[in-house]
């Protein structure tokens, strides 16, 4: 990340992302580039020389030239349905084939959106540029299932990035089950961290297991005294009975040991939650990790009561895969 990127990015999950379900359902064209390369997860590249039986092979979304007065546009549905905050259209790699103009709308709709859908302005005509990241933060307050974005006249997208808030309808859950309350698609998120040099600490909340060592949050080799750590809000309040630490595909740098602290917190900032998270009881006292493997802890999970925010701690540095903490809604 850059100084130039907006908290957003760092502070919401991409619902557009491929792991949620994402995907595209329907585009005016593709002629050169799959609508779904949008949507891949990792950083655009440009392979010099490599062409198919259509062109100049690019990383991402690429409509043909048109000559009908007309535009192009590509309908996505979201992997999760959540409150947008903020948007990124990338056209790294697109400089004589990036659309001059671009914009976003946005609908909530059960099943694929139709001639009646009422779709939502979220960014209105602007001007891009080649080869460059546009973020748009966005204020709508209601929750969305599809986007739409729309490039005029035509041209190619690498990424399209949606960052936002899940929203889980826990009023439906039942309160005698138990969930993994720190999932994504729970709504769980990180909020804060002290490092993550070498890898997001959104990933610890993802589905599934990490498909390899940059599919994880992994801190830089601490040459300081101390130890890392990463808070995390959980989509519901709850009493954790379990928690699963896997440091799948971490061999040579996971971390010595781990543990969990843990409160329940109402009101404040980001700021005074990371204050506050150094004196928070202990959910987990420190327990030692070994290299890729799923660490199962539910013995040792102390009995504090309902909590909303979890700080992992890793001592004293290293890469974690994912974090699962399971318990009861409160």
């Amino acid at each position: 990340m850059s100084d130039t990127t907006p908290d957003f990015v760092n502070h919401w999950i991409n619902l557009a992302a491929q792991r949620l379900g994402a995907r595209p359902i329907y585009c005016t064209d593709d002629f050169f580039a799959e609508c779904s390369r949008m949507l891949e997860p990792q950083a655009p590249v440009f392979i010099d020389g490599k062409f198919d039986d259509n062109g100049k092979w690019m990383d991402g979304w690429e409509t043909r030239r048109r000559r009908d007065g007309g535009y192009d546009h590509a309908i996505v549905q979201l992997g999760l349905a959540g409150i947008i905050k903020g948007i990124d259209v990338d056209t790294t790699h697109f400089t004589g084939n990036y659309p001059p103009a671009a914009s976003l709308d946005a609908c909530h709709s059960e099943g694929d959106p139709d001639a009646e859908t009422t779709w939502v302005n979220l960014v209105p005509s602007v001007s891009l540029n080649g080869n460059s990241h546009h973020y748009f933060e966005i204020s709508e307050g209601q929750s969305f299932t599809h986007v739409r974005l729309n490039i005029y006249p035509d041209g190619g997208i690498a990424r399209l990035r949606i960052y936002g808030q899940v929203q889980c309808d826990w009023a439906q859950k039942d309160r005698d089950r138990v969930y993994d309350l720190a999932a994504s698609e729970n709504g769980g998120r990180a909020i804060a961290w002290n490092d993550a040099h070498f890898g997001s600490a959104a990933n610890l909340l993802a589905p599934g297991r990490g498909v390899n060592m940059g599919d994880g949050w992994e801190t830089r080799r601490r040459r300081e005294p101390g130890n890392d750590w990463c808070i995390i809000e959980l989509g519901h309040a709850g009493i954790i009975e379990q928690a699963i630490v896997d440091t799948a595909h971490f061999k040579g740098n996971y971390p010595d040991r781990c543990s969990l602290q843990a409160a329940l917190i109402e009101g404040g900032t980001v700021d005074s939650i990371i204050t506050q998270s150094m004196f928070w009881p202990d959910l987990l006292p420190a327990s030692k990790l070994e290299m890729d493997n799923i660490h199962e802890f539910a013995e040792t999970i102390q009995a504090i009561g309902p909590v909303s925010h979890v700080r992992l701690n890793l001592f004293p540095d290293g890469g974690v895969s994912r974090l699962r903490l399971f318990g009861k809604i409160n």
